[in-house]
């Protein structure tokens, strides 16, 4: 069994579900001390729960991401009790509801930004304090394919997602000569209940079936397949790891080869 995050104290936001919950099994198995951070708090402690039956060393917490306040005393609170704060992966994100720029909302703009990119700043402010104390530690930022090829329809998404890219970078520099490493993973399409909704809303969009824009999506795929979380999974725990001890303001793309999807919808109707 790898064993290469032994010992090392693991905060992984928004991984209740998802890529996030995915993460947390992988992350486990190679060793690590895992915290769920999660505003679904009954979730998160359920599959907490269910990993530690499976052997693992799981906890979970309530978080909200976009509560600074609230930021800032769980994880000085995570590091008090715990002693050191090695690795944080954020997961914490929302998709956005299919939709022409033109008739975005301003609470559908905001909401997607509070979690997605507010949220990561919250937690990455955070969390570079109590590391730049340690001079020590690693942080991985979960963006998206769609952070480096912008696709039509969800505007606030993409632009979250890109802005996770450059935070990623900048803040990279900033802790470097405290030895801590701060990288991205941009996943490609993972068949998770967050794309099972957009892949819905888009075959309404493009008046496909729903199974249509599945196939659709799968095809693209150069690897000729969705993606699992455990694939993305392994990309984080790498960035996490040791292995990864000299790779620091790196992009990592995990996507089957899938660069983006860039289409142009049809006119919308009158």
């Amino acid at each position: 069994m790898d064993s290469s995050l032994k010992d090392k104290t693991i905060v992984i936001t928004g991984a209740a579900q998802g890529l996030g919950l995915g993460m947390a099994a992988e992350l486990g198995r190679r060793g690590g001390s895992i915290m769920i951070a999660d505003l679904q708090e009954e979730k998160a402690a359920a599959e907490a729960a269910k990993l530690r039956d499976a052997g693992l060393d799981v906890q979970s917490g309530r978080l909200d991401v976009t509560d600074s306040a609230q930021v800032d005393g769980f994880f000085e609170s995570f590091a008090k009790e715990r002693g050191h704060l090695d690795v944080l992966v954020n997961s914490a994100g929302l998709g956005q509801t299919v939709s022409h720029v033109v008739e975005l909302s301003d609470e559908e703009w905001n909401r997607v930004l509070a979690v997605t990119l507010t949220g990561t700043f919250y937690t990455c402010r955070a969390t570079g304090r109590i590391m730049e104390r340690q001079e020590s530690g690693s942080i991985v930022n979960i963006s998206s394919i769609n952070g480096q090829v912008p696709a039509a329809l969800v505007a606030a998404y993409n632009v979250a997602k890109a802005g996770v890219i450059s935070f990623t970078t900048t803040l990279a520099m900033e802790l470097a000569p405290y030895g801590v490493r701060v990288n991205a993973v941009c996943p490609g399409p993972v068949y998770t209940d967050f794309n099972k909704k957009m892949m819905a809303e888009r075959a309404v969009s493009l008046n496909v079936t729903e199974e249509d824009m599945i196939e659709r999506i799968r095809g693209a795929v150069p690897l000729g397949r969705w993606g699992k979380p455990e694939d993305i999974a392994r990309g984080v725990a790498y960035l996490a790891g040791p292995e990864s001890s000299w790779v620091t303001g790196e992009v990592l793309t995990v996507s089957g080869g899938l660069k983006g999807v860039s289409a142009a919808p049809p006119k919308r109707a009158k």
